[in-house]
């Protein structure tokens, strides 16, 4: 009676290996009871669920080990979420080897060290072997293990804000190390040196240290190829000047300075007067190229008005665009960023079909729901493929294999319950583009990285502002088809509304920052931030 008591008392699980989901969320005022009877960790009916490719068990002050079982229970999970527990101290027995896990996330728990046999998995060979995104923030973490790099040598995020670290294992900056490793964040820990050896981390692009105890950053920290944004604030910097840099200097001005002779350590005046001296020249050189231009700093301006990208950031917007992500699309796509453009200019010329043919197919069809389109766009490649006797097909079928397997489809549904866009297959007809549309939602999907995301989106903004200054330039005149596109739209060109519409204006787009939190409100990205835009060309400027 006893043991069918316990059973009874996890229904989810029951409606789980039923339904065969690949989903589970353990939550609600019951959990803490029925961990705590179950000794303290997770029951080891779960690990009976061999589908599962996404776990989370949240906010349990009961759970403190996950239990035996789950590495052997779950080999195609590629997501486990364990945060607002309490793990800890260590991790006994250790999770790996998952072969499949992509995100962990131990974040808020009471972990203090996860050595060998208590930790992340083995390292030889690795444990964790595709693990891409690690959170072990808001922990009493003292030390790193040194194999970390080898038992997820993919890992390309790395959480470790919130802990009591002091230093970082020398083997995770070796050589190829962590070759893919992309953001690295530590802020509010107790680190006291960091190795020249980050160097090493060739894909580096955002670095956050902020409030620690360092007091020198080494010059190699310029070395790192991808470096974009780096936060060392609240740290005390033997070199004032660098101290007061880090505090409202933006990233490329802290690298240069370290590059051409700072060193973080106050170890010579002279570096840090010659780097003075250097900046001085430099700005006495961009003095006299505006002289020498013509007409002075006023044609230096106007050549650069005619491309122009202005980030309106969240709080200055007073209707901000938000969207929420669903647990349910974390094993299909579970990457996403998103911006607002206005200011296109779609009307003259073939400007219209020039933005198509760089980004968007309208659906174009009757409504569907998302299984039968699938099934529809599958016969039809296999239809276009007999006809043309090819092994590949073009178009939007190319991109069906991406759902191969799947149960669920991601999609986004606007305010209105509307499905406006099918990633990564095609768009809406409700949000088809028309000649007069000035005012755009892009969004980029992704289920390799974020990085990804915002690397295309940024490809993708520069290229609009490309397309305007082209429109500008080039005084397109519009057709009769354009000017029936817009009589049957019922809508005229306003050029008070549109920022591009006057031809002898400047090439303006407003980037709207967009934010992307989950159905809990907690934020996952905005886009795009500081560091994003930043490989931006030398005749696009960038006014944040």
């Amino acid at each position: 009676m006893a043991a069918a008591a316990v059973s009874e008392s996890w229904p989810e699980l029951e409606l789980a290996e039923r339904e065969r989901r690949r989903e589970l969320l353990l939550t609600g005022p019951g959990l803490e009871e029925r961990v705590r009877a179950a000794g303290g960790q997770l029951p080891p009916r779960l690990f009976t669920l061999p589908l599962l490719h996404y776990l989370e068990v949240s906010g349990c002050g009961s759970l403190r080990a996950p239990g035996p079982g789950l590495a052997q229970g779950l080999p195609q999970l590629h997501s486990l979420v364990l945060r607002r527990n309490a793990l800890g101290p260590g991790l006994s027995p250790e999770l790996g080897p998952l072969p499949a896990l992509r995100v962990l996330d131990l974040s808020g728990n009471a972990l203090e060290a996860l050595p060998p046999g208590q930790g992340l998995g083995p390292a030889e060979p690795p444990g964790l072997p595709q693990l891409q995104s690690l959170n072990l923030s808001g922990n009493r973490l003292r030390e790193l293990p040194a194999d970390l790099a080898r038992c997820a040598p993919r890992l390309q995020s790395l959480n470790l804000t919130g802990n009591c670290l002091d230093s970082f294992p020398a083997e995770l900056f070796r050589p190829g190390a962590l070759p893919l490793l992309s953001e690295l964040a530590a802020a509010d820990n107790c680190l006291r040196e960091l190795s020249p050896d980050i160097a090493h981390l060739a894909s580096l692009k955002t670095l956050d240290l902020s409030n620690n105890q360092l007091n020198e950053i080494p010059a190699e920290l310029a070395d790192c190829p991808k470096l974009k944004e780096i936060n060392f604030r609240g740290n005390k910097l033997r070199d004032k000047r660098l101290e007061k840099m880090v505090s409202g200097c933006q990233t490329r001005s802290i690298l240069e300075y370290l590059r051409v002779g700072g060193r973080g350590g106050g170890k010579g005046k002279g570096r840090a007067e010659g780097s003075e001296k250097e900046e001085s020249r430099r700005k006495r050189r961009e003095r006299k190229q505006r002289r020498e231009g013509g007409d002075g700093e006023e044609q230096d301006v106007g050549d650069a008005g005619r491309l122009l990208l202005r980030v309106l950031h969240v709080s200055e917007n007073p209707a901000p665009l938000t969207v929420r992500v669903s647990p349910e699309v974390r094993d299909v796509r579970p990457y996403i960023v998103g911006a607002v453009v206005r200011g296109m200019d779609l009307q003259p010329g073939n400007a219209l079909k020039r933005f198509l043919t760089s980004q968007i197919v309208p659906l174009g069809r009757k409504e569907a729901k998302a299984k039968e389109l699938v099934r529809q766009l599958q016969l039809e490649a296999e239809e276009q493929r007999k006809q043309k006797k090819r092994q590949s097909v073009s178009g939007l079928h190319r991109y069906l294999h991406l759902l191969d397997g799947n149960e669920n489809y991601p999609c986004l549904v606007d305010a209105d319950g509307d499905v406006i866009s099918f990633p990564p297959i095609t768009n809406s007809e409700k949000t088809k583009v028309k000649k007069t549309t000035s005012d755009l939602f892009l969004e980029v999907t992704s289920a390799t990285s974020l990085q990804i995301c915002k690397d295309v989106m940024d490809a993708l903004i520069l290229k609009m502002a490309e397309m305007n200054k082209y429109t500008l330039e080039n005084k397109e005149e519009g057709s009769l088809s354009d000017t029936e596109a817009d009589a049957v739209s019922g809508q005229l060109p306003d050029p008070r509304t549109n920022p591009s519409a006057g031809k002898d204006g400047p090439s303006l787009l407003v980037v709207e920052q967009v934010r992307v939190v989950d159905l809990e409100g907690s934020l996952k990205v905005v886009y795009p931030s500081k560091a994003d835009l930043a490989t931006a060309p030398p005749h696009v400027t960038v006014v944040r």
